[in-house]
């Protein structure tokens, strides 16, 4: 009978809670620390596929406390007759846990007939490892891991943090250090090895990860992703509010015909009931374009909204129209802006407060913003001419129904010959001349409107809807667009979403279905 009786991911989650018990939430907050709960655990471990190898070699950084190597040390035995794991742990009070754990595993597995050695290196794992994202004569050659399994710790680093400059060809801007784990996680794998990660979705689309997905998909294949509904449930201990996906990649070439499973669930507690689906690789990840967006279709509702809306023909640029971010940051224009005009040389200043779905509401009662900026010589460079825009926030609020937040700005609307936009502001304008209002008012119409907000959640589990990713977007022809302006104007914006489907020729079929997932029928 063996000695060893409790599984080693319940010794795991044990030392977890008795150390969060005396961290502070802060403390770990601030080092990016957000352990794993033990059925995402066992989930994550029952995804990793243990190949039928007599020797296993698994990979951790960032272990905490090890669940995610102890709930794969669980399913060895009868599989492998031996293990090595190494991990990475750089806190010392962690590094002692992850010593515990897997020296209980250790025993554990010695009790089912399992052969098990392993390391915990107390050094940072993204130093010790960043050659191998640009192995040259001098790498020293690596023997890869079959499993490279982490929930990566989150945060920014400084660009000037030697991390961020060990990895500075495959980050934009001032990383988060997850990212630069999961790349060089899979440059570690083995020829069919795999990677098992727990992540914000914030690295599936945009520009500020585009470098990143480059190097990630030029070393591993999508097969399996899970994608928890719910912004907190994931992590309800740690209180995170992100949309966290779990990426199973294999270390190989995509070949054609190749397909993802997708599964779903709200949180943890309905994990167990996770909805299923299979999808061609191309339609979550086209590898051959330069963006390498990942969409997330959990339905056929979604395969639906995207086939329809990648199907329209044109973009802002070729529609002749650019998108821009609002230039007036207040903390560095600030001698400019003003709670009340002082004469006669004050304009609007909208912010994101002005912006609600189809009207611009200035000035509004009840915000402590500063609703006037001087026009004067030295502030033209923060205006605009007052002409007709469409303007969207650059973030919506959690609680908003749509991804987008878009209002027409016709030229008359306002007072004055310049207006301000705030930074948090994005606004749309036609390169040659100015938009006409039914252009403005469709094109506004567009962006609120559900198929829009559908693409957009489909791609993008963030509130923010970033330039690059308005630029990427499909759109109908100037006709259309003029089309649902029209139609807008003489409807209202009441029922915006049947206006913009009629205007738009929408199929009947998917209309209803669309309405029926509004009303949580599907």
């Amino acid at each position: 009978m063996p000695g060893t009786t409790e599984d080693p991911s319940s010794l795991a989650w044990r030392l977890f809670t008795d150390y969060c018990s005396t961290a502070p939430m802060e403390e770990r907050r601030d080092l990016g620390q957000f352990f794993t709960p033990r059925e995402v655990a066992r989930f994550m471990a029952e995804l990793a596929r243990i190949p039928s190898v007599p020797y296993l070699r698994i990979l951790e950084p960032g272990p905490g406390t090890a669940v995610l190597t102890a709930s794969i040390c669980e399913r060895l035995p009868g599989r492998v007759g031996s293990v090595h794991i190494d991990t990475h742990e750089i806190h010392p009070r962690l590094a002692d846990l992850t010593e515990r754990t897997l020296s209980y595993a250790h025993e554990w597995l010695s009790d089912r007939g399992v052969v098990c050695t392993f390391s915990v290196h107390r050094e940072d794992f993204i130093i010790e490892n960043a050659s191998y994202l640009t192995p040259s004569l001098f790498t020293t050659p690596r023997q890869g891991y079959d499993i490279a399994i982490a929930n990566p710790p989150y945060f920014k680093l400084l660009k000037d943090d030697p991390r961020a400059r060990a990895a500075a060809h495959i980050v934009h801007g001032q990383p988060n250090i997850y990212a630069i784990f999961m790349a060089i996680m899979a440059s570690l794998l083995r020829d069919g090895g795999e990677l098992v990660t727990i992540t914000p979705r914030s690295f599936t689309t945009g520009d500020y990860f585009r470098r990143f997905r480059a190097v990630l998909f030029s070393q591993v294949v999508p097969e399996a992703i899970h994608l928890f509904g719910s912004r907190m449930d994931a992590f309800r201990k740690d209180e995170v509010l992100q949309e966290n996906i779990i990426l199973r990649a294999v270390r190989k070439s995509a070949t054609h015909g190749s397909t993802v499973t997708i599964t779903t669930s709200a949180g943890i507690r309905d994990l167990d009931d996770r909805r299923t689906r299979v999808v061609p690789l191309v339609d979550v990840v086209d590898l051959s374009s330069r963006e390498l967006g990942v969409h997330i279709p959990i339905n056929d509702l979604d395969d639906r909204i995207l086939s329809f809306v990648r199907s329209w023909p044109e973009t802002l640029h070729t529609l002749g129209l650019k998108v821009s971010t609002g230039p007036v940051v207040a903390f560095r224009a600030s001698d400019f802006i003003h709670d009340a005009p002082n004469g006669n040389h004050e304009v609007p200043l909208l912010w994101l407060q002005h912006i609600k779905q189809m009207d611009v509401r200035w000035p509004i009662e009840g915000t402590n913003k500063r609703q006037y900026i001087a026009d004067s010589p030295e502030s033209q460079y923060l205006l605009l001419p007052n002409t007709t825009y469409v303007v969207m926030r650059r973030f919506s609020a959690k609680e908003e129904l749509r991804r987008i937040v878009a209002a027409p700005l016709v030229g008359t609307q306002l007072p004055g010959r310049m207006i301000g936009l705030e930074n948090h502001l994005n606004y749309i304008q036609r390169m040659d001349t100015a938009m006409s209002d039914d252009e403005a008012l469709g094109l506004a119409g567009l962006l609120n409107s559900v198929f829009i907000d559908r693409y957009f959640r489909i791609s993008n589990g963030n509130t923010q809807v970033s330039a690059v990713e308005l630029r990427q977007l499909p759109l109908p022809s100037s006709q259309a667009i003029l089309k649902v302006g029209a139609a807008l104007r003489i409807h209202g914006v009441k029922s915006l979403d049947r206006v913009v489907a009629e205007a738009l020729n929408v199929p009947g079929s998917l209309m209803q279905d669309v309405e029926r997932s509004a009303d949580g029928d599907t």
